[in-house]
């Protein structure tokens, strides 16, 4: 798969996107817009197809990159702790402030997704590799602890509904003034494009990396900082998306291989193409309503999971 046909199929996406909805836009004869459809199109298509494009490649790039330095293709954002530790840490400000500002309850769900990957990352230094899913195994129960801590909360204070509508992936509710701190994605991902030889090396091993003059903990520490951060953007905006950060990095590296900093384009360019396609498809299944595209994308993203599981035992 060649990079114009990469960029072809998101552009026609993109097409897709701004242009499918409940509400038909409707083309006058001087091939504009009405009033109504200016104010659809700019407040809720626009915002909406950018989220899509930037938690798409966000995921997936960071996704790319915890699988290079733990050396494990199962690991992502999901299976290291790091997104339940922030959903309690939503929930502890949704308990405790209630009405704070959005940037108080995005820092401190950066604060404990952060805190969450600290404990992982002292966990899984006891973890065996012989077998490469015990160390996301590991990361699955630990999420599970601190998920049912924040259940346990949510249904003591009667939050249960507040919370699962506040973290299902939905981007039908993102329009102008209300999405723009995932922009943050944005210098994110130029800094791990910018760190992405270090990366590299750092996959080879600590050993081999701290021998090649590179701080592989202080390397470890400061992307983890910078992946949760990212991912609390984008955890605070569209809420959770499953198997994204796990699937499309796979694919990649199955097409185009391991090499980080070419990888990590591609890795964008498909995780965008992923999300807009199941958001798409979540438009025009019982339109004009639309179902979660967390949905969509569970179904697609578990059906090429269990996929590349098969694969790689028929290899």
């Amino acid at each position: 798969m060649k990079k114009w046909g990469v960029l072809l199929g998101l552009l026609l996406l993109l097409g897709l996107s701004l242009s499918i909805g409940s509400h038909p836009l409707k083309i006058l004869s001087d091939n504009t817009l009405t009033t109504t459809d200016k104010l659809l199109f700019y407040y809720t298509r626009i915002p909406r197809t950018i989220s899509l494009v930037l938690a798409g490649a966000t995921l997936c790039v960071c996704g790319a990159i915890l699988q290079h330095i733990f050396q494990n293709k199962f690991v992502s954002i999901s299976t290291i702790g790091m997104m339940d530790s922030a959903r309690l840490g939503i929930l502890l400000v949704m308990l405790f402030l209630p009405n704070s500002p959005l940037l108080i309850r995005a820092l401190t769900a950066f604060l404990f997704a952060y805190l969450g990957v600290m404990i992982f990352l002292l966990i899984q230094q006891f973890v065996p590799r012989y077998n490469p899913f015990i160390l996301p195994l590991t990361g699955i129960m630990l999420g599970n602890i601190v998920g049912s801590i924040a259940t346990y909360f949510a249904y003591q204070f009667q939050l249960v509904q507040n919370l699962s509508s506040w973290l299902q992936g939905n981007f039908a509710l993102v329009f102008a003034g209300n999405y723009e701190l995932i922009y943050l994605c944005i210098p994110v991902l130029i800094i791990l494009y910018l760190l992405g030889f270090k990366i590299m090396i750092a996959g080879l091993g600590e050993e081999l990396a701290n021998s090649l003059g590179i701080s592989y903990r202080q390397l470890q520490l400061v992307v983890c900082a910078l992946i949760a951060l990212a991912c609390c953007a984008v955890l605070m905006m569209v809420g959770s998306i499953p198997f994204i950060g796990i699937v499309i990095p796979n694919i990649v590296s199955i097409i185009y291989g391991d090499y980080l900093q070419h990888t990590l384009i591609f890795n964008a360019l498909l995780g965008s193409i992923f999300l807009l396609f199941c958001d798409v498809l979540s438009r025009i299944i019982i339109y004009p309503y639309e179902i979660s595209v967390s949905v969509t994308a569970g179904i697609l993203g578990g059906a090429i999971f269990i996929y590349i599981l098969f694969r790689r035992r028929l290899a």
